[in-house]
């Protein structure tokens, strides 16, 4: 067995925010030869052990590329309302694709899969005012997502 390497970063789970979604609004054939959408925050939760609050409805959305071979490139862009009333601009970037056709044709037409169906992760990017949210501004994150029906739920976990 091998010892695990000594930079190995270690997650800390700080929050989830579930996303209520529009409906996506398609550009294609876009002029690139990829299809890109529209797809707007509605509204949201933000629940965890470092940040709870709420997205604030229609503050942005996400403009995913739908790229040859079925791959989603992901940049989304909306703000937070922290409990305390502080406002947080979140940058998302990243990633989805499912593990096969049928299950590519199942999240196309919005229905349940299964989490091991399918690759969902983002690298946030957060601006938040100085003081109790500041940490925020200051440290990488990963999500891991899911994608359920109309929604988002996206796990954010801060590299210590």
């Amino acid at each position: 067995m091998t010892e695990p390497h000594p930079f190995l970063p270690k997650l800390e789970h700080a929050f989830t925010i579930s996303i209520a979604l529009s409906r996506p609004y398609w550009i294609k054939p876009a002029a690139r030869g990829d299809m890109r959408a529209a797809i707007f925050a509605a509204e949201g939760v933000i629940e965890g052990p470092r940040l709870n609050g709420r997205v604030v409805p229609m503050s942005g959305g996400d403009y995913p590329l739908t790229r040859p071979g079925g791959v989603i490139d992901f940049d989304a862009r909306y703000l937070l309302e922290a409990d305390d009333g502080a406002i947080i601009y979140l940058q998302n970037t990243g990633f989805r694709w499912a593990r096969s056709p049928e299950i590519a044709e199942k999240m196309r037409r919005n229905e349940p899969v299964s989490f091991d169906e399918y690759y969902m992760r983002v690298t946030p990017r957060f601006d938040a005012p100085e003081g109790p949210h500041a940490w925020m501004s200051q440290h990488v994150f990963v999500g891991v997502a899911e994608k359920v029906p109309n929604a988002n739920r996206i796990h954010y976990f801060v590299v210590l």
